[in-house]
């Protein structure tokens, strides 16, 4: 396996870097990726018609198809949506507040306003010029917490140069946070006897996916590859809520083949092409493959593919079950965030 030097930045929203690689610092030595340090609500799990998935040592892997399940959670959540709408009149809200003029970020707010309009979600927007100030921005925020038909707040990552973005995000108010990124949300997940408001919608749509597939998860050993805030270090204290004995693979960790071989479920997090390959993984393992890598592709028309970080070709040989990418945790991250919204509408309101 070739190494790299690819630096990738991990200042990115879950929510906001559907489509890209996720931005996490990482580098190889000696065969080894470097990780930098660096957010378990079940909403609408049904026993659904998906067979439960054993792990077994057979040599094709079953897809954990994160496009399938996130149409029926959209689905769920509208008809809950309607519900409300007809017995309350209330209708959740998510505004999301945009800085600049990124083709990329206004793709993705486009998207975030479309899956809203799919679910009966109400939609605010604040488009701001690239120079305004930070107080400009937190004086939008402010609006936002204050407005009541407003039920989560989204600051549009990244944020401009000369903005302080932990300053920014810190002014949305915790009850409307449902990127899940507070430190509030992140201490109360790690804490035992506690809830968070929010689960951060990456780790979130991770977990979910595993339970709707029926994999057991109690008593496995886990291995979470990477360790960023936003997906890493949160899916770990997701799986160790869910009483599955968890290692993180980091910046100093040696081995980490080894130790990832013997996992029964392993998420990888880390924004490297084909990082983990088919070696690393335990015959019959589960694999979530989180990162979403552009890799150059002559014979595609836009000159490059999209990969994971685990080499699928190989792991499918090994795995009894895989996230395909792309098509697998993507499209269970929104989901996430729309089920984040529409629990902050019930809360707010005190709905049942």
């Amino acid at each position: 396996m070739a190494a790299s030097s690819t630096v990738f930045s991990d200042s990115y929203s879950a929510t906001s870097r559907l489509l890209l690689p996720f931005r996490i610092r990482g580098f190889h030595l000696r065969r080894t990726l470097f990780l930098s340090p660096k957010s378990n609500n079940r909403s609408f799990v049904s026993s659904s018609a998906f067979a439960p998935v054993a792990m077994t040592t057979e040599t094709s892997s079953k897809l954990l198809d994160g496009k399938l399940i996130a149409k029926k959670i959209r689905d769920e959540i509208a008809g809950e949506i309607d519900g409300i709408k007809e017995s309350t009149g209330i209708v959740p809200g998510l505004a999301v507040i945009l800085v600049g003029s990124r083709k990329d970020s206004q793709t993705y707010v486009r998207n975030k306003k479309k899956a809203c309009e799919d679910v009966g979600i109400a939609s605010y927007e604040a488009n701001l010029p690239e120079d305004c100030s930070e107080e400009e921005v937190i004086k939008h925020i402010s609006k936002f917490n204050s407005n009541p038909s407003v039920h989560g707040i989204l600051v549009q990552l990244p944020l401009p140069r000369h903005m302080n973005e932990e300053k920014i995000l810190n002014a949305v108010s915790i009850e409307k946070d449902v990127d899940g990124f507070h430190p509030l949300n992140i201490g109360r997940l790690a804490m035992q006897g506690r809830e968070p408001l929010f689960v951060p919608c990456t780790p979130k749509g991770c977990m979910e996916l595993l339970h709707r597939y029926g994999i057991e998860i109690k008593g496995k050993r886990a291995v979470v590859i990477g360790r960023s805030n936003i997906v890493g270090m949160p899916a770990a204290l997701l799986l160790q809520r869910a009483n599955a004995t968890v290692t993180m693979v980091h910046s100093y960790t040696k081995n980490p083949e080894e130790i990832t071989k013997q996992a029964d479920i392993v998420i990888s997090a880390t924004g490297v092409a084909n990082l983990v390959r088919g070696s690393w993984l335990k015959p019959g393992a589960v694999v979530v493959d989180v990162g979403i890598n552009p890799v150059d592709d002559t014979g595609s028309a836009r000159g490059y593919r999209l990969v994971g970080d685990v080499c699928f070709e190989e792991a499918c040989k090994v795995a009894s079950a895989i996230t395909p990418v792309p098509g697998g945790v993507g499209p269970m991250t929104i989901a996430m965030l729309l089920s984040n919204t529409l629990s902050s509408a019930k809360r707010l309101h005190e709905l049942k």
